[in-house]
């Protein structure tokens, strides 16, 4: 019975595997497919959009330390 329960765990191992690299292949293997042919994958990819983020900066004024004595009382 152990060996059976053994067996079952490793097959649905397996299979979890199987069905994980299916899932990443799905997502790369064209770029795959097109760096063995040496072609380049990003001529049928689409293109970014960019965007220009313009961040204000509030221009301060740089602190100075001014001496000041304490009262001798």
């Amino acid at each position: 019975m152990m060996a059976a329960l053994g067996t079952l765990t490793f097959l649905a191992t397996l299979w979890f595997l199987v069905v994980i690299g299916a899932a990443m292949l799905e997502e790369s293997g064209a770029k795959i497919a097109a760096a063995l042919k040496g072609g380049s994958f990003a001529s049928a990819m689409p293109r970014a959009v960019t965007l220009r983020v313009r961040a204000r900066t509030r221009a301060t004024q740089p602190m100075r330390a001014v001496p000041r004595l304490r009262d001798a009382a």
